[in-house]
């Protein structure tokens, strides 16, 4: 694996760095958990190269001691850890800290995926991967995470139309303000991943949305995202908002993507 990555290391200096670069004020902190030092040290080298703090863990323990102390930006979480695994590690953190967790694990199977995106991780990357696709992960994650913070805080200004935060279509309202769904009147619990899914759908109802086009709206990326991640934080989705096993609200169109229903008529 790490062989795999020291190939891809090379291909990084082409890119521009003033793009890339930080200034020392607006540095970022990448919390890094993988129980493979050379993987480790390859990561650290790299996104430190790219203006990146780094802090490095090598087992789930030491990674919540580490991440509930430091406070980082992003953590990059392996799946298969000594003492805690990754996945525990990911839904303990996720009680308390809002940052951005992207598992890696060297398993694709669909289970580990499902998992990961429930517990709360922001993304998921398997190994081997290129070095290129993990910092343009990064990147992106960090970009919509700093996105979502200032939407936040532009909500706590006075607004004069209230009933331009909530969206309703049938069934659904969405309220834009205090991140809360409800269907039927009742108070869906939704990741931030999930609801950013929503509204994004919410506010195009009825219109067809690739997941080329969600990967990119989003997570923030279009040429590096795994397609699967849409579909599994759709079925999420679904299993939190629709009653019984054919979708009403959120609905695939084969081959092509998603939308909200405007037929979903209220009760």
């Amino acid at each position: 694996m790490s062989e795999k990555i020291e190939e891809n290391t090379n291909s990084m200096k082409g890119i521009e760095e003033n793009d890339t670069k930080q200034t020392e004020e607006n540095k970022k902190t990448i919390l890094i958990v993988d129980d493979e030092k050379p993987i480790v040290d390859i990561l650290v080298y790299n996104l430190e190269k790219e203006g990146y703090n780094t802090l490095e863990a090598y087992d789930g323990e030491t990674a919540i001691e580490i991440a509930l102390d430091k406070k980082p930006d992003l953590i990059l979480l392996d799946v298969m850890l000594p003492k805690v695994d990754g996945l525990t590690v990911c839904r303990k953190l996720r009680h308390t800290l809002k940052v951005p967790i992207l598992m890696i694990s060297a398993k694709d199977e669909e289970i580990d995926k499902i998992l990961g995106l429930e517990l709360g991780a922001d993304d998921y990357i398997t190994k081997p991967f290129s070095v290129r696709e993990l910092l343009a992960r990064v990147k992106a994650n960090l970009r919509k995470n700093e996105g979502t913070v200032e939407e936040n805080e532009a909500t706590d200004s006075p607004k004069e139309d209230k009933k331009k935060d909530i969206i309703e279509i049938g069934n659904l309202s969405i309220d834009l303000e205090k991140f809360e769904v409800r269907v039927r009147g009742e108070v869906i619990e939704l990741t931030l991943r999930e609801f950013e899914v929503l509204k994004y759908l919410a506010q195009q109802p009825g219109q067809i949305v690739t997941r080329e086009t969600l990967l990119e709206k989003v997570w923030g990326y279009e040429y590096y995202g795994d397609k699967r991640t849409v579909d599994v934080t759709i079925r999420r989705i679904r299993e939190k908002i629709e009653e019984g096993s054919t979708p009403k609200i959120l609905i695939t169109k084969r081959g092509i993507g998603y939308y909200l229903s405007t037929n979903s008529n209220k009760k």
